[in-house]
């Protein structure tokens, strides 16, 4: 059976003292292995780096976009096999890989912008001779800690912006989905990148601990649940290192009376269902304002699931496929079921669904809950899977309150015809990324990606403009040459 391993200083490695079985998760069946790094393979990734740095950092910025540019036309020209590599382990259907990895592709085209991004600023005589400039200059080495849900995309969100700014990095992705991440590292070195600039690591906590105390990485950057970003943030601040780490989210859509129904139940499903739910801005909660609204959305949204299929992501007619692993088919399951028990009413049920030719695999149907309380446990929680519940409300200020209670504030969305209580929303809900009558709202690659509160630690959020601030530090020079023949006396004043 196959083992993947690492990616270090340019080089292959499968050496490990452990391994873990990676799944296709259509078909629950084991399909390679993956060495989990030790710690010495991580310092070994770190040396790497460390080494590589100083030559990189001084490698013109435009030369490190023409990689940047030769690696986009890589990624486009290796598309199907990336997307296939991303269906065999994440199981998503060709359509969705397709998305993620264009999303990606999208982040790598900013990168290329590099010369413009870190042109930094100059003024001229601020005194009498004087001028004074600011410079955007690399960390050192930096490393990047990702999930299982976007094993393309997030990737791209974080080392070709890290390593076009002059930084080397050290990748750590997601262990149980491994090979698309290693795939397009491949494709960068393929590109012309220098060895060691991308290091790759497969691991788990053990690798992911060096990363976060060995004192030659910088900065870290991470996405995945509340708990883990939660502790990779404390950890890596306690370890003197710059950090951002991207958390849960518990993404609500407000259904207004006025909105358009039927146009609001098509994205809704879209936003609920696709990538089964594993997705940190899936829409897991729908807020209608009055029971007669509440009572048309739930009608409309139970008659559109009925043709809704359930798949493997070999095919393309399947809305979505499986969810990652059987524990997590487990735990899904177990959310829809403590809903039940609390009162909830269970309008299209996704339990156990059969999916002729694969019945081992791990999936879960779409799932509809009506009568949702804001006290029950599968609402505090994020379910991460394709269940949408769907809360009452008496007002838009109710269920703004809801909203604004909730630990997690990634992304929202309102449903409405209304301009006035549109611009009311966006201006007082307490969530990071907001659309109207939009109901993913990620933002495009020259904005950048995060929520508030819970859902992410850290001031600075992720890709786009931020990402430059992130993997850099700013250094401002004053400098002066004074005139021939002339001497200053002495001054205690502070200089102004």
């Amino acid at each position: 059976m196959e083992t993947l391993g690492h990616l270090i200083d340019g080089k292959l490695s499968t050496q490990a003292a452990r391994t873990q079985d990676v799944f296709n998760p259509s078909t629950g069946k084991v399909s390679k292995q993956v060495a989990l790094a030790s710690v010495e393979t991580v310092e070994e990734a770190i040396a790497a780096a460390e080494r590589a740095f100083p030559a990189w950092r001084n490698t013109p910025a435009a030369k490190r976009a023409q990689i940047m540019y030769r690696f986009k036309a890589l990624l486009e020209q290796h598309a199907k096999k990336t997307c296939k590599l991303v269906g065999e382990e994440h199981g998503k259907i060709a359509h969705d890989a397709a998305g993620e990895l264009q999303r990606g592709i999208e982040n790598v085209e900013y990168a290329c912008g590099a010369p413009e991004l870190l042109k930094g600023e100059h003024s001229r005589n601020v005194g009498p001779g004087i001028d004074s400039w600011s410079e955007f200059q690399p960390l050192g080495v930096v490393a990047g800690i990702t999930p299982f849900n976007f094993p393309a995309m997030v990737p791209l969100w974080m080392y070709p912006m890290a390593i076009v700014c002059g930084n080397t990095f050290v990748l750590k992705p997601s262990e149980r989905n491994p090979s698309s991440t290693m795939f397009l590292a491949e494709l960068l070195h393929e590109a012309g990148l220098p060895q060691g600039v991308l290091n790759v690591v497969n691991g788990d906590k053990e690798a992911v601990d060096v990363l976060l105390t060995d004192e030659r990485v910088k900065a870290v950057s991470f996405v995945g649940s509340t708990p883990i970003a939660e502790y990779i943030y404390s950890t890596a601040n306690a370890n003197g290192k710059r950090c951002q780490a991207l958390g849960g989210a518990k993404n609500h859509a407000i259904v207004m009376p006025d909105a358009d129904m039927d146009n609001a139940v098509n994205q809704l499903l879209g936003a609920a269902f696709g990538p089964s739910g594993e997705r940190c801005m899936a829409l897991s909660v729908a807020v209608a304002v009055g029971d007669e609204a509440a009572d048309a959305l739930v009608s409309k949204l139970k008659e559109a699931m009925q043709p809704l299929k359930v798949g493997a992501y070999s095919d393309s007619s399947n809305d979505f496929g499986p969810v990652i692993t059987q524990a997590h088919m487990e735990k899904v399951n177990g959310y829809i079921n403590s809903a039940e028990a609390d009162g909830a009413s269970v309008v299209v049920d996704g339990r156990n669904p059969q999916v002729a030719g694969f019945e081992g695999g791990f999936f879960v149907g779409a799932t509809l809950i009506d009568n949702v309380t804001t006290e029950m446990n599968s609402y505090q929680e994020e379910i991460f899977g394709p269940v949408l519940q769907v809360v009452r409300a008496n007002s838009m200020e109710e269920a703004m309150q809801m909203i604004n209670d909730h630990e997690y504030g990634n992304g929202t969305c309102i449903f409405t015809r209304d301009g006035e209580a549109a611009r009311y929303f966006s201006d007082h809900i307490q969530v990071g990324m907001v659309g109207i009558n939009v109901p993913l709202p990620v933002p495009v690659s020259y904005h950048s990606f995060g929520g508030w509160k819970r859902s992410l630690f850290g001031d600075l959020h992720a890709y786009g403009p931020d990402s430059v601030r992130f993997y850099t530090k700013r250094k401002t020079i004053t400098q002066r040459w004074p005139s021939s023949g002339v001497r200053e006396g002495v001054s205690f004043s502070f200089p102004s």
